[in-house]
């Protein structure tokens, strides 16, 4: 049977009500261009757009947009080498590069929190799901054991984390992605009490200096931030995951993207 990019994009839109001014998009390709192959990622980088074109699929799902910008501004990157670069790359092979944004997060459960949760193996500590977050209680324990459980749950060579790092936490929130500002997650430690969230990352001004205060004044809480990147990439394996039972015939490849920041 012929599959083709609207095929897999009806697909992926097909349990969310149509969503206004999303930045979901085909850009580059053509809707009618039978599938060859489907890889999904966190981030379409040059290098990533590379091992798509090694592994030989012509479909990449990008869940952020790979021009730098979550609306691109016009004008942002008028004779740009680093983008002419990229988009002649892309141009060349032939690849279709579609965003899946807006509808991953309005699925429910929201697709890129489903699989972190499920990489965290914490799936049936849900206590509360929300649009932008979810709401557990967990064994107890101190934040810095779960700032390593973290690492060797996601593999990932660090985290960051503020308050009070030796706090015993049960009750916590997660939020994925750049949903960590202020304007979320206060409000979460007050009214869901909260010992402890989990953030993809967001200004650096907001929750963790309320954070900072409110330990100092001597109620103790604890911010974990994992990285944008590193908070949704288990979301798109499983959605490579899905899609693989979904297309059989398909090869479906998940590409991991690598930290782009080292601590030195």
């Amino acid at each position: 049977m012929r599959i083709t990019i609207q095929n897999v994009i009806d697909r992926l839109r097909s349990s969310v009500h149509p969503i206004e001014n999303t930045v979901d998009g085909l850009e580059p390709g053509n809707p009618g261009m039978e599938v060859l192959g489907i890889a999904t990622t966190q981030m379409a980088t040059q290098q990533v757009i590379e091992q798509a074109i090694a592994l030989g699929v012509n479909l990449l799902i990008s869940h952020e947009a790979p021009y730098y910008s979550h609306r691109m501004t016009n004008g942002l990157l008028d004779g740009d080498p680093v983008f002419r670069n990229k988009e002649k790359l892309i141009q060349e092979s032939g690849l279709a590069i579609y965003r899946h944004h807006d509808y991953c997060h309005r699925m429910e459960p929201d697709t890129i929190m489903a699989g972190l949760l499920h990489n965290l193996k914490w799936e049936t500590c849900v206590e509360e799901m929300l649009p932008a977050a979810a709401m557990l209680r967990i064994p107890q324990m101190r934040a810095i054991e779960i700032a390593e459980y973290a690492k060797t749950q996601l593999s990932i060579p660090y985290v960051r984390i503020a308050g009070d790092s030796h706090m015993t936490c049960s009750r916590i929130g997660i939020l994925v992605g750049y949903r960590g500002g202020g304007v979320n997650a206060i409000p979460l430690f007050r009214g869901k009490k909260l010992d402890l969230i989990i953030a993809g990352e967001g200004p650096e001004w907001e929750t963790p200096e309320y954070v900072r205060d409110s330990t100092y004044q001597g109620l103790p809480k604890s911010l974990l931030v994992l990285g944008h990147a590193e908070s949704e990439e288990p979301g798109m394996r499983y959605l490579a995951e899905r899609l693989q039972e979904s297309y059989p015939s398909l090869p479906v490849h998940f590409i991991p993207v690598n930290p782009v920041f080292r601590v030195v």
